[in-house]
């Protein structure tokens, strides 16, 4: 096998959501759908711009698909592929990385425990 040619798998991974608001994007749908307006909604410093290039990419990545309804207005929806959702472990653990590790926010027992078992029920995670 030529070394040169091995991509890092951590490298490869990132590159999939390198964009500043990828994760996020993928992390809001796991819970379902969302159109573009909820987006904006629930994260109103996300550009109008930055949003499109982001859910542009994770398209070209796989990661979502698109899906285009026959309304008035017409409406696009947003769904996470199959391989999107293969990232429910990253997410998962991106935020067990914080309840188990950021005292500073003062995350009560209750809370964590609270978050970790919504978080294994809504992403299917079984430990």
């Amino acid at each position: 096998m030529d070394s040169e040619n091995i991509v890092c798998p951590v490298d490869k991974t990132l590159n999939l959501i390198n964009k500043k608001w990828s994760i996020q994007i993928i992390r809001d749908m796991f819970f379902g759908k969302k159109r573009f307006k909820e987006f904006k909604e629930d994260k109103p410093k996300l550009s109008n711009k930055v949003l499109s290039s982001c859910l542009k990419e994770l398209e070209e990545n796989g990661l979502i698909r698109k899906e285009i309804l026959n309304t008035t207005p017409v409406t696009t929806e947003y769904y996470l592929t199959e391989y999107g959702k293969s990232m429910n472990r990253i997410v998962y653990e991106l935020a067990m990385f914080t309840l188990q590790n950021d005292n500073e926010h003062g995350y009560s027992d209750e809370v964590r425990n609270d978050l970790k078992n919504s978080f294994k029920e809504k992403l299917e995670i079984n430990d």
